[in-house]
């Protein structure tokens, strides 16, 4: 496999997430979510977990004339994703999806990719997203489907098992692509005030130029994950790493690799 990987330090995490993890996993479906959002012709959006800003960038491309506020509950995330772009219009702000420090209707749309599987109470969230809209504006955001439609995270898991069979690290499972229920989603919608909620399931293609960056990116960019493998064998995230690199170049080969993606994409009105 040549040189080992690293383990990243704490401080670098937010720049290897971008890094590893934009690219592989966010990027092939901010496009799309930026076209949808200019469908809607909106003045002023507001994104939630906004992340490193990969989504934010395709909107600020697609959308030159809105003004955008992105948020993220992390600080060190939003830090860094004000560094990658400096566009009129485009703003920055540390904010709590659950409790957003904003006016009431104060937005024509609210963005989120990827980051519903995070919220510790979809409910409250969602309210608050309702709360922030404007009437007639819409909510749109992207989840993971189900683990065994996403090949690099499926492939990750299942080395993961394979190397801790007592106590398998379960996060991808449970989180990320933990929360791929339309039924759950959409009742949740309609419980915080949503109507006319659309999905439409979309499938990519994830490309890396290794397996290795590809096992970065899931095992030491993607924090929680590190701190599960790091929880079972102390020291040995890089270990593991390298383990998990070799799977997947078992399984996708060596040199660029690529595998399926696929994501609910979600637009409910106000």
């Amino acid at each position: 496999m040549g040189a080992k990987a690293t383990q990243l330090s704490a401080g670098s995490i937010p720049e290897a997430y971008d890094r590893h993890l934009g690219p592989l996993l966010f990027e092939p479906y901010a496009a799309d979510l930026a076209e949808r959002v200019k469908a809607l012709a909106p003045r002023k959006i507001l994104e939630v977990a906004a992340g490193t800003g990969i989504a934010t960038r395709a909107l600020a491309a697609a959308l030159p004339e809105a003004e955008i506020l992105a948020s993220d509950a992390s600080p060190a995330m939003i830090d860094l994703a004000a560094t990658r772009l400096s566009a009129p219009g485009v703003a920055f702000q540390q904010a709590d999806a659950h409790a957003l420090p904003f006016e009431d209707a104060r937005f024509d749309c609210v963005a989120c990719q990827f980051g519903v599987m995070f919220f510790g109470d979809r409910r409250a969230a969602f309210l608050e997203a309702r709360r922030v809209l404007a009437p007639g504006g819409r909510y749109l955001f992207s989840v993971w489907a189900d683990l065994g439609a996403n090949d690099f995270a499926e492939a990750v898991t299942e080395e993961l098992e394979a190397r801790f069979p007592e106590d398998p690290p379960r996060f991808l499972m449970r989180t990320p692509y933990g929360h791929h229920n339309i039924g759950h989603l959409s009742h949740d919608l309609a419980a915080a005030g949503f109507t006319d909620v659309r999905v439409d399931t979309l499938e990519k293609k994830a490309r890396a130029p290794s397996a290795r960056d590809v096992a970065i990116g899931f095992c030491q960019a993607s924090t929680p994950l590190g701190a599960e493998i790091a929880a079972r064998d102390p020291g040995g995230v890089e270990a593991t790493t390298e383990a998990v690199a070799e799977a997947l170049t078992r399984r996708f080969g060596a040199g660029p690799i690529e595998g399926r993606l696929r994501a609910h994409i979600f637009s409910a009105a106000r």
